[in-house]
């Protein structure tokens, strides 16, 4: 029988892709990607979290017409996913962000770009054409940095900032430590174009520990004189990862106003790494467009929740509000499922995407999104779901370390 058109027959899954680019990924590379912080138990964790729930399967519906679209940013995506902002990603390919943002615009699923890539977000922009992106943001102590991104972002039509919230110091990744990463040559951090002649710009750990950037004698809990007597001095010098991604200095009174006036109307302010109900419900409160639930990767704080873990008090403590979106151990279109029934309305992917990247570039990306696009559009018909709408926690029971089934 000849094989069914659109199948790569040597990659029928993401976990055969994850093992396809950790045989093309040297060392360096696929240890910065895969790692998680400190022994890796939250970043396992966010994979093992979706084997605890099963689906309860409908039957005896019309399923001929599936539709796995959903609303967002005023338009349609083409399904409830969207590529997370992953750093530097010429490291997996050579055509990196720009070949993502192609596989993406060719899917119809909108591309998260962070600050620290490869590729320029106008570059990203133009890759893109009308398909919406949405810019992920550290937003450093000097904020000059930050605004003049902004600015750039909204000049190339992103949709939206997301806030990463979770970083006010950096997990401990020892393998990053270990290998003393840097970004090879010829790549840079692309979009701070003032430092791109500069040595910090082009490295990635400036020979700094992955949990103290560099800066212990500036990392205070306050911006003013301490109990000692000292001032807290913010970074400065060329723009880094590791010497200003890590902000202990944000808070949602003073930083999030500062945020919403520089971006606007033209763009949505989200924040990203909100794990509880508390931050859930002040997000809500200081009105931020809306929230992703997410750990990081598992790359900071390692003994945290699971992300599908903390996703039903989120969405609770929301009440539909605003939007919740999660990322974190997605590995199959039945965790898209789970995560939309649990009460994400949508999900983000990071790490498969690279995996893709690595594997075949942008074609490598368009088999992810297309593996789990036909993974989620098949679960849907086989649970009796014909819109993302309808997917609920009634299709859901958890099952404990017993093997017991319980309904939600």
């Amino acid at each position: 029988m000849a094989a069914q058109q659109g199948h790569d027959l040597n990659c029928l899954t993401i976990k055969e892709l994850e093992k396809h680019a950790e045989q093309l990924m040297n060392k360096q590379t696929r240890d910065y990607y895969n790692e998680g912080a400190d022994d890796g138990s939250t970043l396992l964790e966010n994979s093992q979290a979706y084997s605890k729930y099963r689906i309860r399967p409908r039957v005896l519906r019309d399923i001929s017409l599936i539709d796995t679209s959903c609303p967002l940013f005023g338009l349609r995506s083409s399904m409830p996913m969207g590529v997370a902002p992953t750093a530097m990603q010429c490291l997996a390919h050579p055509d990196g962000e720009v070949a993502t943002a192609k596989a993406c615009r060719k899917a119809g699923i909108i591309m998260g770009l962070s600050s620290f890539a490869t590729s320029t977000l106008e570059d990203v922009a133009a890759a893109s054409g009308a398909n919406p992106r949405v810019l992920q943001l550290y937003l450093f102590e000097e904020r000059e940095h930050s605004r003049k991104l902004i600015q750039r972002a909204k000049a190339a039509g992103y949709k939206a900032v997301f806030l990463t919230v979770d970083t006010p110091m950096l997990g401990r990744r020892n393998l990053e430590i270990r290998n003393q990463f840097k970004l090879p040559k010829p790549y840079k951090i692309a979009n701070f174009p003032e430092d791109s002649s500069s040595a910090a710009a082009k490295t990635v750990m400036d020979g700094a520990s992955s949990y103290t950037g560099g800066r212990e004698d500036k990392i205070s809990t306050s911006t003013s004189d301490g109990e000692d007597g000292r001032k807290r001095r913010p970074p400065s010098g060329p723009v880094s990862f590791h010497s200003h991604a890590p902000n202990p200095t944000l808070c949602w009174e003073r930083d999030i106003e500062w945020l919403k006036e520089q971006c606007g109307s033209e763009m949505e302010v989200w924040v990203k790494g909100i794990a509880t109900a508390e931050d859930a419900l002040l997000a809500v409160h200081h009105h931020v467009d809306g929230i992703v639930v997410s750990n990081h990767g598992g790359r900071q704080l390692n003994g945290a929740l699971a992300t599908l873990d903390a996703l039903p008090e989120v969405a609770d403590a929301v009440q539909g509000k605003i939007p919740v979106h999660v990322d974190g151990g997605i590995r199959h279109g039945t965790d898209i499922f789970k995560a939309i029934a649990l009460g994400a309305d949508f999900v983000w992917i990071g790490r498969p995407v690279l995996w893709g990247l690595s594997y075949k570039g942008q074609e490598g990306v368009e088999l992810c999104l297309r593996l789990l696009k036909d993974e989620f559009t098949l679960c849907m018909g086989l649970a009796g779901t014909v819109r993302v709408e309808e997917i609920s926690k009634d299709y859901l029971v958890k099952v404990d370390k017993g093997g017991f089934v319980s309904r939600l």
